[in-house]
């Protein structure tokens, strides 16, 4: 099976190459900042699923297929143990190796690059997993056999691809891991519904909750984790929750209320966030000298009793009597007259 991991971009998004030479993005300070699609839901059951295993000291390693810019790989890397293996596979920039992935790649993935994955995998932990480029169906042949407690898959829309990473997972897991599939429901990716529910009916998957993205299920037994995980989402005010019975068996769907769910605790960035730049000084306000008030003992001032000029007795019948322009005339003479006295 030749497998290739396309990283989780939804199918149809397009974007430009990236040149080589190209400024690097800043250093992200927050998983925030890592571009992908990892919404607090599925944090939340990352978190409740890895710390579980973890509280039970159950053994296993963890393997991602499909990673992106590593949004979800940096915060499955934050569950580590001592001794633990975590094994991420994706084409990154490689060669698709068959026609239909070569397609698929072309159109949606241009511009991935390994690069890109360490660069932000290192700002927020010290060593980066193991990273196979190349066809996921190599991982068989890199992860040993029930060997896995953990694997998310996220990589291929293609069905034959995904049917092959699931079952895949089959045989790297061990009985009490636990699988996650992303795009299980998405209508531009149907192959990936078909392989995943596939499983469920007929293939031996059992499936233990879904998300508006993702489908959790185990080849082991499911039934211990149904029943902590109903009453884990039980007892949370963020998050609505029902059971549905799907091919058999119960089936619990979760979903955050109306502000989404609660995320857990965020892997933290080696690169702190830049100081805010101060606030410009406010400039000084124009202080207005007040007005002196007046001294009471002056009393009231005085309006000016200086008389005002009184018109000639011509001027006064010009205004009065005569016409405008016949009054400028009158004026006129008047003027010259004493002008020549």
């Amino acid at each position: 099976m030749t497998t290739a991991p396309t990283a989780g971009r939804p199918a149809g998004a397009t974007a430009s190459a990236v040149s080589p030479h190209a400024a690097p993005p800043p250093a992200p300070t927050e998983l925030s900042e890592v571009k992908g699609w990892f919404f607090p839901d599925d944090q939340m059951l990352f978190d409740w699923f890895l710390a579980r295993q973890l509280d039970r000291e159950e053994p296993g390693d963890l393997l991602e297929v499909g990673a992106y810019q590593g949004k979800s790989a940096i915060f499955m890397g934050s569950y580590l143990r001592e001794g633990d293996a975590f094994t991420v596979c994706d084409l990154f920039d490689a060669p698709a190796g068959d026609t239909a992935n070569s397609a698929e790649m072309e159109r949606s993935y241009a511009t991935l690059t390994r690069h890109s994955f360490e660069a932000n995998y290192l700002s927020f932990h010290d060593d980066l997993p193991e990273v196979i480029q190349g066809l996921s169906s190599t991982v068989r042949d890199r992860v040993a056999a029930s060997s896995v407690r953990f694997a998310h898959i996220d990589a291929s829309h293609l069905y034959e691809h995904v049917r092959g990473d699931i079952e895949t997972s089959r045989g790297l897991l061990h009985p009490h891991g636990v699988v996650a599939l992303d795009d299980y429901r998405s209508a531009h990716c149907p192959g990936v519904a078909a392989a995943a529910w596939g499983a469920v009916v007929s293939g031996g998957l059992h499936a233990i909750c879904l998300t508006e993205h993702k489908m959790y299920a185990t080849w082991g037994d499911p039934a211990p984790l149904r029943e902590e995980l109903l009453a884990h989402v039980a007892g949370r005010d963020d998050l609505w929750h029902e059971v549905q019975e799907v091919a058999g068996a119960p089936l619990l769907r979760i979903k955050g209320r109306n502000g989404g769910a609660v995320a857990p605790a965020q892997p933290v960035s080696r690169h702190p966030k830049p100081a805010p730049e101060p606030a410009p000084e406010p400039e000084p306000e124009q202080v207005v000298a007040p007005r002196p008030a007046p001294d009471p003992a002056a009393g009231a001032p005085k309006a000016s009793t200086a008389p005002k000029p009184r018109r000639s007795p011509l001027r006064r019948f010009a205004v009065n009597v005569l016409p405008p322009f016949l009054t400028k005339a009158v004026v006129r003479i008047r003027d010259t007259r004493r002008t020549g006295a």
